[in-house]
């Protein structure tokens, strides 16, 4: 696969999609215990808005998963398209932000019409990570949250510590909200771009125990990231830090591109982009995570297509398809990193750049 990063290496490179992210965060939240609640806000949630209805699809691979309208988009469902998709803190609880998410939308006159003139339904998938132990245990987003983060949406993708990553914990240290983009230069889906934005938020690993370095990065990588293999001190200590002691986590993500592929395509692509996360996370998709990805098409990109006539045995869309998997897997691997590597500490929950000082030669990254 012949790619490079988009403009801004973000999800907002697949053009007409924008991302919006509500956030609550006290500087004096305290971490839950067995025995006690925390004090303060961590939570918040992130949205993501095409300009209109796109393709979409969904794969839930995790034991735990926390979803919403996730049986619609099967692909031989009657709805084949959605208005947005909600990414969430809040455990379940969180899912009453995609309510918020729906009346943005039918203000908009946004969603499946229904008759007279502004009678419209939206459709918002949506996922939840389980952060309730992030400061107060009913700090969650509300429909109001899911509202403001909707009307937010724009082009720049904040990341790190915002929206549905502020409560988010990778293992041992902090997580957060990452994302990544390919643009494809040669092949049959030359010209398309593959973009994924995730919530790492998983119970296993997400360094290398044995070098300190994100999971899936060789020297070559690491060195472009500004990274280099950290001291034994910062590894002894990183491997000594309390396991995340809890039940539920979760990654949750989106996955988009502009190649017009049809929903059932689009699941492809979701199952794609988990390879991308079992390159990142170690273990993943557990009986104790929910992980779960979104796949969108937008459909404005023109790719050339196959070079030869593809076996009518076969969808004409498969070369593309092909092509789009092979980089949603490598997009979602690398938003994971970019999430962990962009979180700052909450709570007393270390972040990356916290715990292994030594692996940054020139800063921290601000692209992938």
């Amino acid at each position: 696969m012949t790619a490079t990063p988009g403009p801004t290496d973000s999800l907002t490179d697949v053009a007409g999609l924008r991302v919006g992210h509500w956030q609550a965060l006290d500087a004096d939240v305290t971490l839950g215990s067995d025995h006690a609640f925390g004090t303060g806000r961590a939570t918040g949630c992130t949205v993501v808005v095409p300009d209109r209805a796109v393709t979409a699809a969904v794969d839930v691979r995790g034991g735990g998963p926390g979803t919403r309208e996730t049986d619609l988009l099967d692909p031989s469902h009657s709805v084949q398209r959605v208005d947005a998709v909600l990414l969430t803190g809040g455990s379940a609880y969180g899912l009453a932000a995609a309510d918020g998410v729906m009346r943005w939308l039918e203000e908009q006159g946004r969603g499946i019409p229904m008759g007279p003139p502004g009678a419209v339904v939206p459709i918002v998938p949506g996922a939840v990570v389980f952060d309730l132990p992030v400061g107060e245990w009913t700090a969650r987003p509300t429909a109001d949250s899911g509202y403001r983060a909707a009307a937010a949406a724009g082009t720049t993708v904040a990341r790190g510590t915002v929206g549905a990553g502020v409560g988010a914990r990778a293992g041992t240290l902090k997580g957060g909200i990452g994302t990544a983009s390919l643009f494809l230069t040669e092949g049959p889906a030359a010209g398309v771009t593959v973009a994924a934005l995730v919530v790492a938020n998983p119970v296993g690993a997400v360094f290398d125990p044995e070098t300190g370095l994100p999971w899936g990065l060789g020297p070559a990588r690491a060195a472009r990231l500004g990274l280099v293999a950290p001291t034994a001190t910062d590894l002894a200590a990183a491997n000594a830090l309390a396991s995340k002691g809890t039940a539920l986590n979760t990654t949750i993500g989106v996955v988009a591109t502009d190649a017009d592929l049809t929903a059932a395509a689009c699941r492809r692509v979701a199952v794609a982009g988990h390879d991308g996360l079992a390159r990142a996370v170690r273990p993943a998709h557990s009986p104790l995570d929910g992980d779960t990805l979104f796949a969108l098409a937008t459909g404005t990109a023109t790719p050339p297509g196959a070079s030869r006539p593809i076996p009518e045995a076969f969808a004409p869309e498969l070369p593309v398809l092909a092509a789009v998997c092979k980089a949603a897997a490598e997009v979602v691997q690398r938003a994971v990193v970019d999430a962990v590597l962009q979180a700052t500490a909450v709570a007393g929950i270390p972040a990356y750049r916290d715990v292994f000082p030594s692996a940054f030669t020139a800063g921290i990254p601000t692209s992938r």
